[in-house]
């Protein structure tokens, strides 16, 4: 069996610290940037169907007197 003492084993958990922190760094910045790109389009969307449900529904406008 090999072993690489504790240095070694320092030196990996050193290394997977650094890794897990960038890996939430990363899924962190996507969730922060990618967000806006879909939230943007559908409140387009939703007021253009908020303007498609006002059309339809009657008021004083609309309405003839």
């Amino acid at each position: 069996m090999e072993t690489h003492g504790p240095l070694g084993t320092i030196w990996v958990g050193i290394a997977l610290i650094c890794f897990y922190i960038a890996l939430t760094w990363v899924n962190l910045l996507l969730g922060h940037f990618l967000t806006p790109l879909f939230i943007i389009p559908l409140t387009w969307v939703m007021d253009a169907l908020n303007l498609r449900k006002a059309d339809e529904t009657p008021n004083e406008e609309n309405v003839g007197a």
